[in-house]
């Protein structure tokens, strides 16, 4: 936790790598100081085929999810900070957003928190 999932038109890539995106995303994240390093995971899935409005050639949106306990200005700096990264590593992109929503807590799992050991509920036991 968190996620940060990157959906753009192909032709993105062309302007820029997938690992300058992604390391721009993990990088603005990280220095937020909201999350531990190794929690941060970042994924990119480039479209081929998509339609945008008139006068829009392009777009990237980062939908990233974090675990609630944040507060609204938080989130929003978040959002706000990986929107400004992008837009200064992408000038020219037609389209550029950001959301950010929360995992609640009582609903969420993962592979450590069914682990019969885990007497505490540690969402990281065993990594």
């Amino acid at each position: 936790m968190p996620h940060f999932i990157v959906e753009c038109s192909h032709d993105i890539l062309l302007q820029k790598t997938p690992d300058e995106i992604l390391d721009a995303i993990y990088e603005t994240a990280d220095a937020t100081g909201l999350f531990a390093p190794n929690d941060i995971k970042v994924r990119l899935q480039p479209y081929q085929y998509f339609r945008l409005g008139n006068g829009k050639k392009n777009f990237l949106h980062v939908f990233g999810y974090i675990m609630e306990g944040r507060t609204t200005e938080q989130k929003a700096d978040l959002s706000k900070q990986i929107n400004i990264k992008l837009t200064e590593l992408l000038p020219e992109i037609s389209f550029l957003s950001v959301n950010i929503s929360e995992f609640e807590m009582a609903t969420y799992s993962n592979k450590a928190l069914i682990n019969s050991q885990n007497t505490d509920r540690n969402r990281h036991f065993g990594l």
